[in-house]
């Protein structure tokens, strides 16, 4: 099976935005550094700590504890979980593709009690790159041995979606932050609220069925 299924963390599994702008908002304060809504979904959703701390000044201390520190109970965005039971039944297989750092992403993941259903974790700060660079899809393209064009990646961020879309893969864009035309704008294939969605699933079926068709043809 060359097809697969990658996903973003946050704003994708989990709608965590929000909490991510308090804590930046509490780790900037002391700097008199004001940050609204609005920077932080132009500057900040899907950036790396490095791009951050280049906007930001690179003494400022990161977020990522406070934001570890602040979790509390998580659920996955509505769907994820029937979706994974999908993947399941079909052998799909799936990875997590993001620019969060790893103690922050494992760490979420088994809040959410997911993580053992996705057990490929690409983090871009690992890399040479990371989004909106392609190299962290084209990592997890190859690490489940997938072909981008019979997979999906779901992203929620500008960065996000110019990197699944620059690796070649099909995106659909979640609009837990960003609206459905800013999405498809940045290379969004379809837009979608949550995982119920049921163009989802017509996606991956005609991902599957270009997949099978392709053996029986080779």
């Amino acid at each position: 099976m060359k097809t697969a299924l990658l996903f973003d963390l946050d704003g994708t599994l989990l709608d965590s935005d929000a909490e991510h702008l308090i804590a930046f908002q509490r780790v900037f304060a002391p700097h008199g550094i004001k940050l609204d809504r609005a920077a932080y979904a132009a500057n900040i959703m899907g950036a790396s700590n490095e791009m951050i701390a280049r906007l930001y000044l690179s003494h400022l201390p990161s977020h990522e504890q406070a934001y570890r520190a602040a979790l509390g109970e998580l659920q996955p965005i509505t769907g994820a979980a029937a979706l994974l039971d999908f993947a399941d039944l079909r052998g799909l297989k799936r990875a997590v593709v993001t620019n969060a750092p790893r103690a922050n992403a494992e760490k979420v993941l088994a809040a959410l009690g997911i993580g053992e259903r996705l057990p490929i974790l690409v983090i871009g700060g690992e890399l040479p790159r990371s989004k909106p660079d392609p190299l962290p899809y084209l990592t997890a393209l190859k690490r489940t041995g997938a072909l981008a064009s019979r997979s999906l990646a779901f992203e929620d961020s500008l960065s996000g979606v110019r990197s699944a879309a620059g690796a070649g893969l099909a995106v659909v864009g979640m609009t837990t932050t960003l609206d459905s035309r800013t999405l498809t704008d940045a290379g969004a294939v379809v837009t979608v609220r949550d995982f119920t969605d049921r163009r989802i699933l017509e996606l991956i079926e005609a991902r599957i069925g270009a997949d099978a068709d392709e053996r029986t043809t080779a």
